[in-house]
């Protein structure tokens, strides 16, 4: 007997509904699952009195793909939204990525010369490291004592949960200067937030599919495995094979959240607390992201987490002895697996930019449908 759906889609984030919409137009029939309550994954978006907040952590779409950008763009209309946050060291702040403002913040220094010449004097003092052994050692080789103490060290602490001496030097590989005056964080030529709010995209992605919430794959899988040809996942691969390499480990975060009666709390959207002593490392005002008008506002206070059971898991931790769990999934999964695809972030155990997913998506769907 013929299964009732061409595909299940496990996960109702941006990587399966753009995949759930590329095989609806091609005729195939979905089903999408998601054990949250909402549909978008981590980009949903919740109304607070109007303001659309971003529930797990800001989301700022960018990219220099032209094919991305108008694909999304042909389903929901994106403002001109520029990111650039501000760090936050000790009460005083500083422009973000390290650019001119950033060198005059620091040094007073007004021209690329100046600045150039007071980064490679700080360079000089660690010029001895020819093979840098962690992430400190690492960073002083490319920027020097102060932007690193300032603006790397804490907030990089904060997010790993251990000491800068104790994480793998490929974590920063280089660090962007640009010496220009330009507050802009991402070189992309396209960059911007959906007006509306993520849920107008996902919405419009799944417009016309059967989408299931609150429905765990995990406690309904005996039935699940058998409603379709094919099954799209994107959890955790390591749950999909019952943790049987073991656990991948993960970075988890955790928000509080408060609405106030002000209009302006921060005046930007993004402001990143770099300091060992300040425990979370950024606070994101939502209103800023659509030029919102409100009386009131809403602010989030993102607190880096360790990751355990029941939480959710944010970033992979790409470390030699993670990697090589991961690739005894990849091998459970092309050996075992014939009739499952993987994708998106969890399942291929990646950070992934949203313009990356949505390639990515577009390119599996390409591969396995057309």
């Amino acid at each position: 007997m013929k299964n009732r759906y061409d595909y299940l889609v496990v996960g109702a984030g941006l990587f399966g509904a753009v995949f759930a919409r590329e095989a609806s137009m091609a005729g195939k029939k979905c089903l999408v699952i998601d054990k949250r309550g909402h549909r978008g994954g981590n980009v949903y978006c919740e109304d607070v009195d109007g303001i659309h907040v971003h529930k797990y952590g800001a989301h700022i779409f960018h990219t220099d793909n032209k094919e991305v950008w108008e694909y999304v763009n042909s389903f929901v209309e994106f403002n001109r939204y520029t990111n650039a946050p501000v760090a936050c060291y000790q009460g005083k702040l500083y422009n973000l990525p390290f650019n001119m403002n950033t060198f005059y913040q620091l040094w007073g220094v007004v021209t690329p010369a100046d600045a150039k010449a007071r980064i490679e004097e700080q360079r000089a003092e660690y010029a001895h490291i020819t093979q840098p052994a962690n992430l400190e050692e690492q960073a002083l080789t490319l920027c020097g004592r102060d932007i690193y103490e300032r603006l790397i060290k804490g907030y990089t602490e904060k997010q790993w949960g251990r000491a800068a001496t104790e994480l793998p030097a490929f974590i920063i590989r280089r660090l962007p200067f640009r010496f220009v005056f330009d507050n802009n964080y991402f070189n992309d030529a396209y960059q911007g937030i959906p007006v509306g709010g993520y849920n107008v995209l996902i919405d419009a992605l799944l417009d016309g599919i059967e989408v299931r919430l609150d429905t765990d794959f995990f406690k309904n899988r005996q039935e699940l495995d058998s409603v379709a040809d094919r099954i799209l996942f994107t959890g955790c691969i390591d749950e999909f094979f019952d943790y049987r390499c073991g656990h991948l480990e993960y970075r988890s975060l955790r928000f509080e959240e408060k609405r106030l009666d002000t209009d302006n709390f921060q005046g930007n959207a993004v402001v990143n607390y770099t300091g060992a002593e300040v425990p979370y490392t950024r606070v994101i005002e939502h209103k800023h992201f659509e030029y919102g008008k409100q009386p009131h506002t809403v602010v989030t206070y993102e607190y880096p987490d360790s990751f355990a059971p029941g939480k959710e898991p944010y970033y992979p931790v790409n470390d030699s002895k993670n990697t090589k769990v991961y690739q005894e999934y990849q091998s459970l999964a092309r050996q075992e697996a014939k009739n499952v695809l993987f994708g998106g972030r969890l399942a291929q155990y990646t950070y992934a930019d949203m313009d990356d997913t949505v390639a990515a998506a577009l390119d599996l769907f390409r591969k396995e449908v057309l």
